[in-house]
């Protein structure tokens, strides 16, 4: 089975910018979904954005992207990585909410069309990942 990991970021709409109520509503749906869909990942939300990373079966996937560029809470989505993976960074975690390390700040103030962006992802989240595996 190939499995594809897709970054995105997009703009946090109304009380998902900074309510903790709503990210925990977020975060609850989308472990429940994923889990029916065999997804795995992890969110972060950052200075009203949303940075998340999905892994699974590209089927799984792009029914995910579908709902998720539907869904009111979101605008302004951007993909800074679609690709071919041989294993999950996230393989224990349907949803995942972690704090925004610095990196990720740094991450999204950089051109969309910076050539480092794809690698400057891949290494916050193994960082990402490594220190989910450590706690």
């Amino acid at each position: 089975m190939s499995l594809f990991r897709i970054v995105y970021v997009s703009d946090a709409v109304g009380v998902a910018a900074d309510s903790l109520l709503a990210l925990i509503d977020i975060i609850g749906v989308s472990d429940r979904n994923n889990r029916r869909d065999h997804l795995t990942g992890v969110m972060m939300r950052c200075d009203g954005r949303f940075f998340q990373a999905i892994e699974g079966r590209r089927v799984d996937l792009d029914r995910l992207m579908g709902r998720l560029r539907a869904d009111r809470r979101h605008a302004d989505m951007r993909i800074l990585s679609d690709r071919r993976i041989t294993e999950r960074l996230f393989p224990a975690w349907a949803m995942a909410q972690i704090d925004a390390p610095p990196a990720l700040k740094r991450l999204l103030v950089c051109a969309p069309d910076d050539p480092q962006i794809e690698a400057r992802v891949e290494r916050l989240l193994t960082d990402a990942s490594r220190a989910m595996t450590a706690a």
